[in-house]
């Protein structure tokens, strides 16, 4: 049965620089490139390919070692420019200097009609070598999913409630009959429900409410609302032992586009956003494009953080970084690397806290006023203060703050009894936020999830 959740608890960071709903024309990214970082819990990668190797659009070019029947694959075609390592060899990107003409890696098509009449085990074996599994995420740990598990449900959300997302309906416009493909393949995944959750409080693409076989659910309340794991919460909790699934719009059009025309589809619409970038809007591109070929030419100033993603979960890529594998947007922030005298005690309407002991007179601007931020910090780290405030931007029944304790303890059974099985670094992102002890909190989290699953 659909439910209808409204959530009280959360907090809206209203940024300058939302993209205007317009697509420019194409641009050719020189450069694309895959990074086995964006892979959480693959902590053994290996390259496939060598400098100087011919690739197409699906070759395997990436494989976890402690996991080689998933493969990681060229979201383009063209020669291996570059493989990046870091400390101890560790393997940081494999870069292609890309065709203009892109070929494809041939995999076999069906008909939407004939796709559901295809066993699971087939289905599966081609979403291992066509590279679309590292769309589907497990619960708990937030990791690739393991492909020999069966989940209790999917969940899919179908809006973003993160700084300056994009809108759903412009970038998944016209992809219904590939979503819905998507969705007839993982049906045969689980015996459960497949729950489609949308915005209640905003126009919803029509693809998500068409559906067929799915669960819609609504959801109604401030950030996080939009993340997959807060939706869970209130609809089918993860207990110790549980297995779900969670796939982004994204990923399950490109499940469809698999199947239905037999390739490996990297291409994908993003939103360029933020308040330094003079013109926000949307480009047609592929998976880890270059981030300079949206920006250059394109900015206020100089001195600001790329970031691959939103300013919350985003990760800082430089402006010779690439997008991220799961990432639709890039965000582009003054750089707050500038001392600030007297710091959040002047008093200013132009800063935004979520204190309002803090900022002082921020809270007079009202939900609709947007601020420009730059990525200072307004201080460093200092001892964990334990103010009631994360509870208040967490909406699920825990206590993060305990939890985060029993994580820093390394108290496992604290850690399990308290919900960590039902959280990933996204839905304490809010927390580290308005941290007034400035704690990496989402870096805690992982490290919890990381000695709960390899212990």
């Amino acid at each position: 049965m659909s439910k209808t959740v409204k959530l009280r608890k959360g907090f809206d960071i209203n940024l300058a620089g939302k993209a205007e709903s317009k697509i420019s024309d194409p641009l050719h990214s020189r450069t694309y490139a895959v990074k086995p970082t964006d892979f959480i819990g693959m902590q053994r990668s290996k390259a496939l390919v060598a400098v100087g190797d011919s690739v197409k659009a699906g070759t395997p070019i990436l494989a976890d070692k402690k996991n080689e029947s998933v493969n990681y694959v060229a979201p383009v075609s063209g020669k291996i420019a570059d493989i990046k390592r870091g400390e101890k060899r560790k393997l940081l990107e494999i870069v292609i200097l890309a065709d203009k003409e892109i070929e494809y890696e041939s995999f076999k098509n069906y008909s939407a009609s004939d796709l559901v009449k295809v066993s699971k085990d087939d289905l599966k074996e081609q979403m291992l070598t066509a590279g679309v599994w590292p769309n589907i995420i497990m619960r708990p740990y937030g990791v690739v999913a393991d492909f020999n598990d069966t989940p209790k449900s999917i969940f899919i959300s179908a809006f973003d409630s993160s700084p300056l997302a994009p809108d759903y309906n412009i970038i998944f416009k016209g992809e219904g009959k590939a979503f819905q493909a998507g969705i007839s393949v993982l049906k045969k995944f689980t015996d459960g429900y497949i729950h489609i959750n949308v915005n209640a409080a905003d126009e919803v693409n029509p693809m998500f409410l068409n559906a067929d076989g799915v669960q819609i659910n609504k959801f109604a309340g401030k950030h996080p609302v939009g993340n997959v794991g807060i939706q869970i919460h209130h609809i089918d909790p993860i207990n110790k032992g549980d297995v779900a699934w969670t796939v982004s719009p994204a990923g399950v059009v490109q499940i469809g586009k698999l199947f239905l025309e037999g390739k490996y589809d990297a291409s994908k619409i993003i939103a360029l956003t933020g308040s330094e970038v003079s013109t926000p809007q949307y480009y047609k591109t592929y998976a880890g494009a270059c981030v300079k070929t949206f920006t250059e030419g394109n900015l206020k100033n100089n001195h600001v953080r790329y970031v691959s993603g939103n300013v919350l979960t985003g990760e800082s890529v430089g402006e010779n970084g690439h997008l991220g594998f799961y990432a639709n947007q890039i965000t582009v922030l003054p750089e707050g690397d500038h001392f600030q005298f007297m710091g959040w005690i002047a008093p200013t309407t132009n800063k935004l806290s979520f204190h309002r002991a803090f900022g002082l007179l921020s809270f007079l601007n009202g939900s609709k006023k947007e601020y420009v931020l730059d990525t200072n910090t307004q201080g460093e780290p200092r001892a964990f203060v334990q103010t009631g405030a994360f509870e208040k931007v967490v909406p699920m029944d825990i206590l993060p703050t305990h939890l985060l304790k029993a994580i820093l303890a390394e108290d496992f059974d604290e850690m399990e009894e308290l919900g960590l099985y039902e959280v990933i670094e996204e839905d304490f992102a809010l927390c580290e936020f308005i941290d007034v002890s400035k704690h990496n909190v989402q870096s805690i989290v992982r490290e919890g999830l990381d000695l709960l699953q390899y212990s």
